[in-house]
């Protein structure tokens, strides 16, 4: 069973589900792009990492603690002595007694996956590199947009083609085009697709797309002179639903949208979801 929705479904930019749906984005991008390859070439997919320190404790550079024996007594401080640090450091056989942090406040490593397309051609050489923007990517601040932002730039200065797909209303421009120039040639969009072709250094093609469309077929660069390929989103977006618990887990109508929709929005959504 399909997604109510006809192109990208609003409901699954959650934070509780696009985490997998950017998984299954990956691997399904990869998967048809094998399939239309050219023997010369193939695609894998590839992934990034950091640790999240969001939550991470900061602790003073001292601490004055008070030491306590089993039966809960303090101990005196001659029992102590400090190291050149400044750190209390235990004279006696007492153990010291480490509480670890909430999970929400370890440091997480955080992977997201992307997908590379390599020519066979006189070696291995990368030709293009499928992207799609997580929410890190797209929050100020965040480490996982800082990262994405390097890796762009690199691309960018490259011989390496771009290719980004932006399925997220909320958070900020990440695609490489401009957003100014963006905003001026496409009246209005909810998502986007970039493209960006490494001989044509200043040129971005864009993709707008709007809610109630379906997800575009997007060209992806090759190496000169061989023929662009195909990559049709909303058939990679419709297997990812189909092989994927969103239809088990997701009840349309108690579920909350982040971003919400506007009021105009929320009509045309409801007039697509089953009555029950």
């Amino acid at each position: 069973m399909p997604s109510p929705f006809p192109g990208m479904d609003p409901f699954l930019e959650h934070p509780d589900f696009f985490p997998g749906l950017h998984a299954a984005l990956a691997f399904c991008i990869r998967e048809q792009l094998q399939a239309r390859l050219p023997d010369s070439y193939f695609a894998e997919i590839s992934e990034r990492s950091w640790v999240d320190i969001s939550g991470r404790f900061i602790e003073p550079d001292v601490e004055v603690l008070q030491w306590r024996n089993a039966l809960h007594q303090p101990i005196s401080s001659t029992a102590m002595q400090a190291d050149s640090g400044g750190v209390a450091v235990m004279d006696g056989n007492e153990p010291v007694v480490i509480h670890s942090l909430p999970a929400d406040q370890e440091d997480d490593e955080v992977r997201e996956q992307f997908v590379e397309i390599w020519s066979k051609r006189d070696g291995d050489r990368l030709v293009a590199s499928v992207e799609v923007l997580s929410p890190a990517n797209k929050t100020p601040g965040d480490h996982g947009r800082e990262k994405y932002l390097q890796e762009q730039r690199e691309l960018l200065d490259s011989h390496v083609h771009l290719i980004e797909i932006d399925l997220l209303r909320d958070g900020r421009h990440s695609t490489a085009v401009p957003e100014r120039a963006l905003r001026r040639s496409v009246a209005a969009f909810d998502y986007h697709v970039c493209v960006h072709r490494a001989y044509r250094p200043d040129e971005f093609s864009v993709y707008p797309i709007r809610l109630p469309q379906r997800l575009p077929t997007v060209r992806v660069p090759l190496l000169p002179n061989d023929p662009d390929v195909p990559l049709d989103l909303q058939s990679v977006f419709d297997r990812c639903y189909d092989t994927s618990p969103y239809r088990r887990r997701l009840d349309y109508h108690d579920a909350s949208l982040a971003p919400p929709l506007t009021a105009e929005q929320q009509v045309w959504a409801l007039s697509l979801l089953p009555s029950n």
